[in-house]
């Protein structure tokens, strides 16, 4: 089976304490992605970096205050999980990494099946790409130590909310 390795939103805005809107659990999952990013890599899968990126004046911001936006250090993958030259990063201006984006293009042309969703917000992007990705066929596997929220209470309900609602497979 075919497998894609998605990290979502480890951007400095949500990971670093003086980034615009830090996920204070985002720093401990590091470890975690970095080992199964090493594990995809050697096992031939398909890694994709999802990566929040606005424009200086998104309507996003009225919600959530100005963050990762496009060109900004806030904007950028952190430094310990680096995309290697032949990774993509995909832009994306919504919670979904498939909501006009490329996503879904990039998994069929490379016959993926199936999709191992790690980053942050468990809650919000990391849930949301989940369901797009259940919504058009793909298996989803959501490796518990490899995802955060703002607080354990929500990473609970989105990690029980993907296991019952789209079927994914929680490890």
């Amino acid at each position: 089976m075919s497998v894609a390795f998605l990290v979502v939103d480890m951007l400095n805005d949500f990971v670093q304490d003086n980034g615009a809107l830090p996920v204070p659990k985002a720093k401990e999952i590091i470890p975690a992605i970095k080992r199964r990013l090493e594990e995809a890599r050697k096992n031939g899968w398909l890694v994709i970096y999802l990566a929040d990126t606005h424009a200086k004046n998104d309507k996003e911001f009225e919600v959530w205050g100005k963050h990762a936006v496009k060109g900004t250090w806030g904007n950028m993958v952190i430094d310990e999980l680096t995309p290697l030259p032949d990774e993509m990063v995909i832009p994306k201006r919504r919670f979904s990494g498939f909501f006009g984006t490329d996503l879904d293009l990039v998994l069929r042309e490379n016959n993926i099946e199936k999709v191992v969703v790690t980053g942050v917000l468990t809650n919000i992007c990391v849930m949301y790409t989940a369901s797009d990705a259940y919504q058009r066929g793909y298996k989803v596997v959501i490796p518990e130590d490899s995802v955060a929220s703002v607080d354990d209470e929500m990473n609970r309900f989105a990690i029980r909310q993907m296991k019952e609602v789209v079927g994914a497979e929680i490890i």
